[in-house]
């Protein structure tokens, strides 16, 4: 569906270019931005590659773990349905631990593994458990602390301040991940009324 509405916003863009004879503003914005896209690539790389590794030393060394047992009390709280052990907890952990530090692009192997861990325990495979859902507004609205993309991105765009948004993203991304936790919750009691 995304597909559509932005291949349809491409086209409307050029006919209304081709009708209004500003052909080459259509030309200079698809040579200019694309050279800015490959650039914005080749400067976020080194930060994401240097995180994902640490992540992996992390999950290697066992710290991961660690941090999942230091969140198991909350992860069975808000995952009742399962096991204790269940290894999507790990995961589940090591998602969150990513997002914390602001890594989505290190916090979604995680996330994939733990959805089919989930899927496995899953006895309707095309149906959403109770438990992927809360995993994935868990992950959707996932509080982060440190926003390390986002500080890197207004680095390279020259802020004068790049780490100012910390507070307000601490702030904004608890909201979202409370609400949406609510709600989950309020729903799930709903459906087993």
């Amino acid at each position: 569906m995304v597909n559509i509405i932005w291949a349809s916003l491409i086209i409307i863009a050029i006919l209304y270019s081709l009708v209004n004879g500003n052909i080459e503003v259509i030309n200079n914005g698809i040579l200019t931005h694309a050279t800015s896209g490959i650039n914005l690539v080749l400067e976020m790389m080194p930060l994401i590659i240097l995180w994902t590794g640490i992540m992996k030393i992390a999950e290697a060394s066992g710290l991961l773990n660690s941090f999942a047992r230091l969140l198991n009390p909350i992860l069975r709280r808000l995952f009742p349905s399962l096991p204790k052990d269940h290894k999507a907890l790990g995961y589940i952990a090591s998602n969150i631990a990513a997002n914390m530090l602001g890594l989505g692009s290190a916090a979604t192997p995680f996330g994939l593994k733990a959805m089919q861990e989930l899927q496995k325990d899953n006895p309707k495979k095309d149906t959403a458990t109770e438990a992927m859902i809360t995993f994935l507004v868990l992950n959707t609205g996932g509080v982060t602390l440190i926003p390390t993309t986002v500080i890197a991105l207004r680095m390279m765009a020259g802020s004068r301040n790049p780490t100012e948004i910390i507070i307000t993203s601490i702030l904004a991304t608890a909201v979202s991940s409370i609400s949406g936790l609510t709600l989950d919750y309020l729903v799930r009691r709903k459906n087993k009324r």
